[in-house]
């Protein structure tokens, strides 16, 4: 597995619901999705679009949908998102796309029919030169917008379509769902591998109850939603900040020793020093050392995050 930059490239382009589209992306071939995970099937189709795109001399670019339609549909059903918005952007950059149409999904956007979508936002507002879909995809009022749909309100508008298949990888099925079961349960490095990139979060360092420093472990705590279903544990993770990468052990629970409260990823920077409050960091996770447990002094837990940090340092030795 490459080694993999968790922030956008910087001429990445984020264009939103009815912001002018800039003249280069005019005519883009586009990629459409959910694309939560950004993983190895959506590239796929990702990398669709991107054939055609050069076949064609034009920019390749990702439409997708925020929030993620389950969140209208099922709005009292948490989802655990594998990629956040700003997560899937900067995936969507590393995988190859010039830019984003990002579409707001509301009550309003589900009721627009396929035909209309096809009109109004394909031909219309992007004026599209080709189009790329995973078999599932449906789209419009009722997801009456099927792949076949596509292809064939392409025809009669004057753009391609590319449908893909399902992809597996070392004889799993690769999907969404399959990769949250997989990081529900813990089992980090078959995600990464179905994903074809290292699990990773953004989010700012918050001030927490400074416990770590009186243990001799300073660390960045990040609230992550509340929604996410990362099994509890603790994790060997590389941090990425003001364009510095370290090496560092992370705790993702809720502090059973201490308080059992709301789940925190508390983040140790190996080899570092310096004030992170407010800081972005992207931290990608490598490899689950043990599950979180509680224990019955805190010598006993400044031994083992000790030997968590030893552990840390030598799987991430092994990692590109």
């Amino acid at each position: 597995m490459t080694p993999f930059d968790p922030f956008p490239v910087p001429s990445f382009r984020v264009v939103r619901d009815l912001e002018p589209v800039p003249a280069g992306l005019m005519g883009a071939v586009v990629a459409i999705g959910n694309f939560d995970g950004v993983h190895r099937g959506h590239r796929a189709v990702i990398d669709a679009a991107a054939e055609r795109a050069r076949a064609l001399g034009r920019p390749v670019a990702a439409l997708t949908f925020e929030p993620h339609p389950r969140a209208v549909f099922a709005p009292h059903e948490p989802l655990f998102r594998l990629t956040p918005e700003p997560v899937k952007l900067a995936a969507l950059a590393r995988a190859g796309c010039d830019a984003a149409f990002v579409m707001t999904f509301d009550a309003a956007f589900a009721g627009i029919t396929a035909d209309r979508f096809v009109d109004e936002v394909l031909v219309e507002r992007l004026a599209i030169s080709g189009a790329a879909v995973g078999f599932d995809f449906h789209f419009g009022k009722k997801r009456a917008g099927s792949p076949a749909f596509l292809v064939q309100a392409g025809a009669r508008r004057g753009f391609a379509v590319d449908v893909v298949g399902p992809l597996h990888h070392d004889g799993r099925a690769v999907s969404s769902s399959a990769i949250r079961s997989l990081l529900t349960s813990g089992r980090i490095a078959e995600a990464n591998d179905l994903l074809g990139y290292p699990w990773f979060v953004i989010g700012t360092v918050i001030r927490g109850d400074q416990r770590g420093r009186t243990l001799g472990y300073p660390t960045a705590n990040i609230r992550l939603d509340p929604a996410c279903g990362l099994a509890h544990g603790i994790y060997a993770v590389r941090v990425d900040v003001a364009g510095n990468r370290f090496d560092a052990v992370a705790s993702f629970g809720r502090r059973p020793t201490f308080d059992n409260g709301a789940p925190l990823l508390e983040v140790f920077l190996f080899d570092f020093s310096g004030d992170l409050y407010g800081a972005e960091l992207a931290v990608t996770f490598h490899t689950r050392l043990r599950e979180e447990r509680k224990f019955d002094s805190v010598a006993a837990l400044v031994t083992q995050m000790d030997a968590d940090s030893a552990n840390a340092r030598r799987a991430l030795a092994g990692c590109a």
